[in-house]
Order: structure tokens, then sequence, then C-alpha cells
């Protein structure tokens, strides 16, 4: 390799790492992204994590909830640690469980919560949707569902349709008989 492009490669990796959260300590990987370690920071919250993030430690924190779409700016993110913190199993954690199951389904028994008492010490994945809660999320009312009006708009005409039929065939049969 041309010495300009391995100037260009460390150049790469130095500024990936100036992202790195004060928090954290980041490490450029041989595979173009970062190493985010965060372990043991006593963070009660994520911090702003680089675009190239592949590794996340966020293992030995005071971590509760995260986030909804905490980790969707980071499309290269491939391992992520959140054991050993105290987790509050409700619908705050419904992302996190929903981003461990598609991704690393197997941590999902490792992610143990500390609260609410109905899920101490149980791990992530062991939870219903109605022990998560129900987080606010309710199906809308059959009649506002914009899909119900158009459904409604189709039986009326399929309806009217046969009404029409009917008449017709009425008609027809009395000017045979």
């Amino acid at each position: 390799m041309p010495a300009w492009g391995a100037l260009l490669l460390l150049w790469a990796a130095t500024e990936a790492t100036n992202d790195c959260p004060a928090e954290c300590t980041c490490q450029t990987l041989e595979t173009m992204g970062l190493w985010v370690d965060c372990r043991g920071r006593g963070l009660k919250a994520l911090p702003a994590l680089p675009v190239h993030t592949r590794h996340l430690l966020l293992a030995n924190n005071s971590l509760r909830s995260v986030p909804p779409g905490a980790f969707d700016h980071l499309p290269g993110l491939q391992i992520l640690d959140v054991m050993h913190n105290p987790w509050h199993c409700d619908c705050s954690l419904t992302y996190l469980r929903l981003w461990l199951e598609d991704h690393t389904p197997e941590a999902l028994l490792q992610v143990r919560c500390a609260s609410p008492a109905l899920a101490t010490t149980r791990p992530l994945g062991w939870l219903t949707g109605y022990e998560l809660g129900s987080c606010g999320w309710q199906l809308q009312a059959p009649w506002t569902y914009p899909g119900v009006w158009w459904d409604v708009a189709l039986a009326g005409v399929a309806a009217l349709g046969l009404a029409l039929l009917a008449g017709l065939l009425c008609t027809t049969t009395e000017m045979l008989g």
C-alpha cells in the first residue's frame, strides 16, 4: 500500500476517535469502525455515540432505560453489551428488547431486570408484553382507523351494486313473465 494510503487510513481512524464520548474510551477497529468502551463509568443515560460505532460496551453502569431510536443512527453496530445495569423493565425498555431480539437474541437472557417488583431478577427475554406494561400504546378505535373508512365505502358501493342488480333482475323478470 502506498504511503499516502496508509496516511489516509490513519487520518480517518484519528477523526473517528475524535467523536468519542468524554465518558468513554474509543479504539479504531481494523474493520473501519469504532470500539466504544463505556463500561463501569456510572452512566445514568446513554452518551452521544459516534455514527461509526460497531462495538458498544455499556455494562456495569447505572442505566435504567434506553430511549426509543437510540441505536438507529448506528447502522454498523454489531456488538452491544448492556449487562449488569439496574434495568427498569417496563415500556421504557421495549426499544432495547426489540433491538436485541433483532440483532443478538441470546443477550435477552443475560439482561436482568432490577425493577419493578414483578420483573426483578428476571431476564428481559422472559418478560411478556403484558409484563412490560401497556406503554400507552393503544390500538386506534376501529372507526378512526383510515382503512376502515375505505372498507365502509367499498361495502357501501358493493351493497348499492347488489341492490341495482336485484332491481334490474326484478324488472327483467316482470317484463319476461
